[in-house]
C-alpha cells in the first residue's frame, strides 16, 4: 500500500509539473499583451476583427435575418456565428487580446487534462506508465492550433473520455457535464461534427456486432448533438431556410487527377494541415513507423495496445487519403448536383488527426517502453524531444522571430487610424471604405464601414455587385480570377501588380503603375475612400484623388489615402 501511494503521489507531482511548464507557456502572450505576435492567417486578418465588430454592432442577439451594416452594405448577422459560442462571450467582455489570451489558456488547459483523462482511463492503464501519459498530454496541449478553434479539435479527446466512459456503462454526472458544456466552447464544423459522425459508427459497431442498443451511449451521443445544433441554429437557418443564395454554393474544389491525390494524402499523412498542425514530423511519425516496423517483424498483434496501434495506424492514413480525395475530380459532378456537397467542408474528417497521432503515439511509446529498459530510456528521449520540438512553434517564436509579422499593435494600428478618421472627419456610417494591399479587418477592427471583408459565408449577389470593381484586374491574372471566382472568401479588391500579398509593410517599396478599378459602381455602391499600403502611380486615371500619406511607430504600414471622385 505505501509504494503504491508513493507511485500516486509521484505521479500527482509530474501532472503539477506539466501543468505549470502549460502555465509558463502561455504568460508571453499575458505579459506582452499588444505587443505581442500572433497568426496573421485566419486570426488577425478574420475572426479577431469579426468578433470586435459583432460585440460592437448591436447585434449580438440579432434575430436569423439581421445584418451587420459596417461590412459589406450589410453582411448577414449569420456569417458571424452563434452568440452561444465562449469565444464570442470573452471577446464580448474583455478587449481583444485579454480574450485571447484567456481562450487559448483555456484550450490547451483542457486540452492537457482530456488528453490525460482518456489515456489513464481507456489507453495506458498501466500506473507505471504514467511519464507517458503526463509527457504525451503535455505535447497535445502545446500543438499550435488554430486559436479561433477552441477545443474544436483540441477538445476531442476530453469527449472520447466522456463518451466511452458512459459506453462502459461506468459514468456518473461528470461524463454528462462535459458532453453538455463542450458545445459552448466548440464548433461542429470545425471538428465535432466529424468526431460526432466517428463516434456514431462506434455505437453502430457494438450494436452490429454485440447486439448492444446501449442506450446511454446513444443518448450521449444525441445529447451532445442536440446541445449542438441548439447552440448552432443560425448554422442550421443558413443551410436549410436561408432565403438569399451564399456565394458557397459556386466553390470549385475538385479539380484534381488520382496522381495529384495520391500525392496530397501522402503530403497530408507526413506533414499535417494548417488549420489543425501536429509538428509530428520529426518525432512522432519515426516512432510510429518504427513500432509497426517492430510489430511487422514479430507476428500477428496478440495484446489489446497491439492490436489498438494498428488500428490508428490505419485510421490516421485513412482520414489522410479522404482529406486528399475530397478534392479529387471524381467528385465534381455529385458536387454540382447537391449544393450541401460544395458548401460543406466534408474533407475536414482529418480533423480528427490530431487526436488519432498522439494517441497513436502513447500507445506507440507504451508498446517500446515495455520491451527493455533500454527501450524506456528510448521513449523517455522521444517524448521529451517532442516537447521541445513543439516550443519553437509558440505564436511569439513563429511570428516574430521566424515570419517576422507585426504584433497586434502594429497590425490593427489604431492610433494611425484615429488619425486617419480624424482627417477624415466624417461620421464612419456616412461613408465605405476598401484596402488595397491591406487586410479589410484592421479598417473593420477600427470602425470603418467597408465594402470588402473576409467572410465565410455572404450573399451571391454581393459577389457579383463587387467584382465589377475588379473585373479588369483579375482579367490580368487568371491566377486571382480563379481564386475569387471558384472561392471568393475573401473579398478583396485583388490588384495583379500585387498578387495574393495582402500587407505591405512600412519598409516595402513596393508601387502600383497600372491599376484599373471600376469607381464607378464602387462609387454607387457608397465606396469613397481607399486605404492603400502602397503608392497608386496611375491614381488619377482610375478618378482617385491622393490625400495623404499617413504613417505612425506603433503601426507596421504607411496609408495612403484615396478619395474617389
Amino acid at each position: 500500500m505505501p509504494l503504491s501511494v508513493h507511485k500516486i503521489s509521484r505521479e500527482k507531482v509530474w501532472f503539477f509539473i506539466a501543468f505549470s511548464f502549460i502555465v509558463i507557456y502561455m504568460l508571453p502572450v499575458y505579459i506582452l499583451n499588444e505587443d505581442a505576435h500572433l497568426r496573421v492567417h485566419d486570426n488577425l486578418d478574420s475572426n479577431i476583427a469579426w468578433y470586435k465588430v459583432l460585440a460592437e454592432s448591436g447585434q449580438l442577439h440579432g434575430g436569423v435575418k439581421a445584418v451587420i451594416p459596417q461590412i459589406m452594405n450589410g453582411l448577414p448577422r449569420d456569417a458571424f456565428g452563434t452568440e452561444w459560442s465562449g469565444i464570442v462571450w470573452l471577446h464580448a467582455l474583455f478587449p481583444s487580446m485579454t480574450a485571447y489570451a484567456i481562450s487559448q489558456s483555456i484550450t490547451r488547459i483542457f486540452a492537457f487534462i482530456g488528453m490525460y483523462l482518456l489515456l489513464k482511463r481507456h489507453v495506458i492503464r498501466d500506473e507505471k506508465a504514467y511519464l507517458i501519459r503526463i509527457g504525451v498530454s503535455l505535447a497535445f496541449a502545446l500543438t499550435p492550433f488554430w486559436p479561433s478553434g477552441m477545443l474544436s479539435t483540441l477538445g476531442h479527446p476530453l469527449a472520447l473520455w466522456a463518451f466511452l466512459n458512459i459506453r462502459m456503462r461506468d459514468y456518473s454526472w461528470k461524463e454528462w457535464l462535459t458532453l453538455a458544456l463542450l458545445p459552448f466552447y466548440a464548433s461542429i464544423v470545425l471538428g465535432f461534427f466529424f468526431f460526432l459522425v466517428a463516434v456514431s459508427l462506434l455505437w453502430l459497431y457494438d450494436f452490429i456486432t454485440k447486439r448492444d442498443v446501449n442506450l446511454p451511449f446513444l443518448g450521449s451521443i444525441a445529447l451532445m448533438t442536440g446541445i449542438f445544433l441548439a447552440i448552432e441554429y443560425r448554422l442550421v437557418y443558413s443551410l436549410f431556410a436561408a432565403e438569399e443564395t451564399m456565394h458557397r454554393v459556386e466553390f470549385v474544389s475538385s479539380r484534381h487527377d488520382i496522381w495529384h491525390s495520391l500525392r496530397l494524402s501522402v503530403k497530408n499523412f507526413v506533414f499535417g494541415h494548417n488549420h489543425v498542425m501536429t509538428v509530428h514530423t520529426a518525432v512522432i511519425l519515426p516512432v510510429i513507423l518504427l513500432t509497426f516496423v517492430i510489430m511487422i517483424l514479430r507476428g500477428k498483434p496478440k495484446r489489446r495496445e497491439e492490436k489498438m496501434f494498428i488500428l490508428l495506424v490505419f485510421i490516421n492514413y485513412a482520414l489522410s487519403f479522404w482529406y486528399a480525395f475530397w478534392f479529387n475530380k471524381l467528385w465534381a459532378l455529385p458536387k454540382e448536383k447537391f449544393s450541401f456537397l460544395t458548401a460543406f467542408n466534408f474533407a475536414r474528417f482529418h480533423f480528427l488527426r490530431p487526436l488519432v497521432i498522439y494517441v497513436s503515439f502513447a500507445v506507440a511509446c507504451y508498446i517500446l517502453w515495455k520491451m527493455t529498459k533500454q527501450w524506456k530510456r528510448f521513449v523517455y528521449v522521444v517524448v521529451i524531444a517532442q516537447i521541445i520540438v513543439l516550443i519553437p512553434f509558440h505564436e511569439e517564436l513563429t511570428y516574430g522571430d521566424h515570419y517576422h509579422s507585426p504584433t497586434f499593435r502594429e497590425f490593427y494600428a489604431t492610433k494611425q487610424f484615429q488619425q486617419i478618421k480624424k482627417f477624415i472627419g466624417r461620421p464612419e456610417q456616412s461613408y465605405r471604405v476598401v484596402s488595397i494591399g491591406l487586410h479589410p479587418a484592421i479598417a473593420q477592427y477600427n470602425g470603418f464601414y467597408t465594402l470588402d471583408t473576409y467572410a465565410n459565408i455572404y450573399p451571391l449577389k454581393y459577389k457579383y455587385q463587387f467584382r465589377k470593381i475588379i473585373a479588369k484586374e483579375l482579367e490580368k491574372s487568371p491566377t486571382l480570377k480563379r481564386y475569387f471566382d471558384e472561392w471568393g472568401s475573401r473579398c478583396y479588391v485583388f490588384v495583379n501588380e500585387l498578387g495574393k500579398h495582402y500587407a505591405f509593410k512600412k519598409n516595402s517599396n513596393k508601387k502600383i503603375n497600372n491599376l484599373e478599378l471600376n469607381t464607378g459602381v464602387f462609387k454607387q455602391m457608397g465606396g469613397r475612400y481607399i486605404f492603400s499600403s502602397v503608392p497608386i502611380i496611375n491614381a488619377k486615371q482610375n478618378r482617385l484623388t491622393f490625400l495623404k500619406r499617413f504613417t505612425h511607430p506603433t503601426s507596421a504600414w504607411n496609408i495612403y489615402l484615396y478619395e474617389a471622385n
